[in-house]
């Protein structure tokens, strides 16, 4: 492939993600077609499938992106004069806001309903998502060098993490069985799980 051909479907690919965002906001998920998608990208359909197989692979690829604007790429610096609670609060409730916000719900159910029957794909998916570093990772390492924070394993302080986020507001609100969270909402729980998190892993 020329350098010229790479390019232009490069472009074609970035019309592609642009026009998903675009229509997955404007017409959900569910109701955005890949003619829909063809259209709005100014391709052809089959010009769609050739970069995304199909919608649930193209939801796949939002979702990841997603995942490195909220959680990998923010800049979460550490203050070693600051209390720890108010800097991990600050972490926690950024993604606490991430995991129940409708873009990324509605994106993961499409996501969880496609792979469900596909456990090996969908440990594949997740296992690349969370090979990135996010920044709470990086926080946490800086915290436990400068002797503030004592863990022996910091991938399962992150899980731990994960898990209380998880379980308190991204699938209740996944399977819609609890209302929508408010910011009041989310700042208890981002309180409780920090407290619960400090007072095993603080010095």
């Amino acid at each position: 492939m020329t350098d010229i051909t790479r390019r232009r479907s490069d472009k074609k690919r970035e019309a592609i993600i642009q026009a998903a965002t675009q229509a997955f906001q404007e017409f959900g998920v569910n109701g955005t077609s890949m003619d829909k998608l063809a259209e709005l990208a100014n391709v052809s359909k089959r010009t769609v499938y050739n970069h995304f197989s199909t919608k649930e692979y193209l939801v796949m690829h939002l979702i990841k992106e997603q995942w490195q604007s909220a959680l990998v790429d923010i800049n979460a610096e550490y203050k070693s004069d600051s209390p720890l609670n108010e800097q991990l609060e600050e972490l926690v409730f950024q993604e606490v806001s991430f995991m129940c916000s409708d873009s990324h719900l509605e994106l993961a159910r499409v996501a969880i309903g496609h792979f469900f029957y596909k456990p090996e794909k969908l440990k594949d998916e997740v296992t690349q998502l969370k090979a990135q570093e996010s920044s709470l990772h990086r926080w946490l390492k800086k915290a436990e060098a400068d002797n503030r924070l004592t863990f022996e394993d910091i991938e399962q302080v992150v899980n731990e993490i994960d898990s209380l986020i998880k379980g308190q507001s991204f699938w209740p609100q996944l399977f819609k069985i609890e209302d929508n969270l408010s910011d009041d909402d989310k700042w208890r729980i981002t309180r409780n799980i920090v407290a619960m998190v400090l007072s095993r892993y603080e010095c």
